[in-house]
């Protein structure tokens, strides 16, 4: 299956987002609570609906950058945030994607893509940090019955593949994962190297 900008687009048009939740991830919302310097740089690629994005503009933060490669969807979020300058939204593929941000927001992102470019995403985030920047999120440690997406995975699986690039800060269990995704999240904050 190619999950190309058209076969996203069509997911949109046609209703099937089964990925969003309503609402930004309680543990990507607490992380960022305690984050102080509110000109942090920030990217959440893959942003959907882009809930995060609107937490974190009323937590104080001031440069976010949302990306997604749905036309669909960028159109509703250019409505959403047309009247906050905080919040820059683009329409792109992620592997094109060229800027260095502090923090990049893992949310239903990496299960979406197909696994053969897992490699290519560890090294595109790293590469899209500045140093010492931090990929914070969630990521599924379960794999699914069936064929994604989304697709899943395990702890096993991502510690080499993210290991060359990234120091790993917080690689666990979610404490505070919605219901239905309890026992098959784990939280990250990776950690360029």
């Amino acid at each position: 299956m190619h999950m190309n900008q058209e076969f996203w687009n069509e997911r949109w048009k046609s209703g099937q987002t089964g990925w969003d939740i309503g609402y930004a991830s309680p543990a990507i919302v607490k992380y960022f609570e305690s984050v102080e310097d509110k000109n942090s740089k920030i990217l959440i690629p893959g942003c959907g609906n882009a809930y995060e994005a609107e937490v974190l503009r009323e937590l104080g933060f001031k440069n976010i950058t949302i990306l997604d490669i749905a036309e669909e969807a960028v159109k509703n979020l250019h409505q959403k945030f047309e009247y906050h300058p905080e919040i820059e939204v683009k329409c792109q593929d992620f592997f094109d994607h060229q800027a260095e941000y502090d923090f990049i927001v893992e949310q239903t992102f990496f299960c979406a893509l197909d696994p053969d470019l897992r490699t290519n995403y560890a090294k595109k985030m790293a590469e899209l940090l500045k140093p010492n920047g931090k990929l914070v999120g969630l990521m599924f440690n379960k794999i699914f019955e069936k064929e994604g997406p989304p697709f899943g995975g395990s702890i096993n699986e991502y510690i080499p593949l993210f290991s060359p690039y990234f120091n790993f800060i917080s690689f666990e269990e979610t404490k505070n994962s919605i219901p239905p995704r309890l026992g098959s999240e784990i939280f990250i904050i990776l950690q360029k190297k």
